[in-house]
């Protein structure tokens, strides 16, 4: 599967608030930062799907192309 700068986004976002939720000492802001954390990788997970349908979709439409006769 190939990557999106999108993929890559959400997914350093992600990384991101995980280590913020990680450092952080207030119980509120720890629990808003893995929520943050838990969004991302939402967001991460249907750019994967996405990517993965479209590889899925462009290998069908190849094996349905005909190939043209020389």
């Amino acid at each position: 599967m190939r990557h999106s700068t999108d993929l890559d986004f959400y997914l350093a976002r992600a990384a991101q608030a995980r280590a913020e939720a990680d450092a952080a000492t207030l119980a509120h802001v720890r629990e808003r930062c893995r929520r943050s954390q838990e969004a991302w990788e939402a967001l991460a997970d249907r750019a994967a799907r996405t990517l993965r349908m479209r590889d899925a979709h462009e290998a069908a439409k190849a094996a349905a192309e005909p190939i043209p006769a020389k």
